[in-house]
């Protein structure tokens, strides 16, 4: 039996794994937010400062790359192992690149749509799996880790 051959757990059973998921999301995408800007600050004087008039569209590229390596990485942005969560499919399994990025364009769909992103927060807070949108429409979870043992 491989370590990962277990599937999402079960919020009645393990509610361990959803408990203060929600709120582990926001803190995480302040985190994620604030390294992002700091990146794109970091790079602004390669632009010999032009970047200052496409700051948000800098910012948008960045956040994009920098989730989707992240998440392909380790299943979990910088912000989210912060907070100890982690992203996995409806198998259980970490995400892996081509999941990170379909993820990632679900979420910066959501932002751009501010109903979608609404509907995600209001669905986060109010299912047994804090899922938002995009976690519905790919079947995937954010947990908190598991302890290694």
């Amino acid at each position: 039996m491989t370590d990962y051959a277990w599937h999402i757990p079960d919020p009645v059973t393990q509610p361990e794994f959803y408990a203060d998921v929600p709120v582990k999301r926001l803190i995480a995408w302040v985190v994620d937010t604030i390294i992002v800007a700091v990146i794109c600050l970091l790079i602004l004087p390669f632009t010999a400062f032009t970047g200052i008039f496409f700051f948000p569209l800098m910012m948008l590229v960045v956040g994009f790359i920098y989730r989707v390596l992240t998440i392909a990485g380790g299943s979990a942005t910088w912000g989210m192992r912060l907070v100890a969560i982690e992203f996995r499919t409806q198998t259980g399994r970490p995400f892996e690149f081509g999941m990170a990025f379909l993820h990632t364009l679900g979420f910066s769909i959501s932002c751009a749509v501010f109903l979608i992103q609404i509907a995600s927060m209001v669905l986060m807070i109010a299912t047994p799996r804090a899922q938002g949108v995009t976690d519905h429409l790919l079947g995937t979870v954010a947990i908190n880790k598991r302890a290694h043992t």
